[in-house]
């Protein structure tokens, strides 16, 4: 679990002073259990400790994308031309509007840069509120339980908080108005014009690549029993 950690620590934001705290919390855990048999430790002690673990990996997550080029370099979670606009692209595309086309993506993409930093703080709320019954359930289950979790705890929020940021952001780099011009040199402009919500759909997006990346972290450690590498996660995760 150190191993999967510090992986994420290294791999997600290469913030050296984190994974050394993090490498702090597991000496002193060890430390813990090395004094007494690990069957006994408290539902309080895991869960703090899981909790812990979860505050690491989120904030690697959200440094991973909440940066230039953190969903547009991406291609696992590039936001793409709406589905609803894509025959309308290859159109544009055709007839030498492609330029538009890839700004609009661009600007889709900046604009979900911008706002997932504000996860940090959402995530580090709905970690409080994790019951001894939420972490049991994250422990023993599927490889995306915790991602699972922040989803049903936090996604009202995060769409909350990314609307406003998303709006703001797409109208500084002239995604609105790129997109009424798509529309309007569409054949199918008068079918889409007022029939499509680009705000949401980016909000969505920005969403699904921020779970997305959380789940792929998730996976590591759960596929990998090499990765639990200190006495309390062997316990912990050794209870499934």
């Amino acid at each position: 679990m150190r191993a999967f950690l510090l992986t994420i620590a290294a791999a997600l934001c290469g913030c050296t002073y984190a994974t050394a705290q993090l490498d702090e919390i597991f000496k002193k855990a060890d430390e813990a259990v090395a004094h007494r048999d690990s069957s006994n430790l408290s539902d309080s002690k895991i869960t703090a400790g899981l909790k812990q673990a979860l505050q690491v990996s989120t904030g690697r997550a959200v440094a991973l994308t909440g940066k230039p080029d953190g969903f547009l370099k991406n291609e696992a979670i590039k936001i793409l031309l709406p589905p609803r606009l894509q025959t309308v692209g290859r159109g544009l595309r055709m007839v030498g509007m492609g330029g538009r086309v890839d700004e609009l993506e661009v600007g889709m993409n900046r604009a979900a840069e911008q706002a997932t930093p504000q996860a940090k703080q959402i995530f580090l709320a709905a970690l409080r509120r994790m019951t001894f019954d939420d972490a049991r359930l994250i422990l023993s289950g599927h490889d995306t339980a915790a991602t699972e979790y922040f989803k049903r705890a936090s996604s009202s929020d995060l769409t909350t908080a990314f609307s406003p940021i998303v709006h703001q952001s797409m109208e500084q780099v002239g995604v609105v108005q790129l997109y009424d011009r798509v529309v309007r040199n569409s054949p199918m402009g008068s079918a889409l014009t007022g029939q499509f919500d680009l705000d949401k759909y980016v909000v969505e997006k920005t969403l699904d690549g921020l779970f997305y990346m959380l789940g792929e972290e998730e996976k590591k450690i759960r596929k990998s029993p090499a990765a639990r590498t200190t006495a309390l996660l062997k316990e912990v995760f050794g209870r499934k």
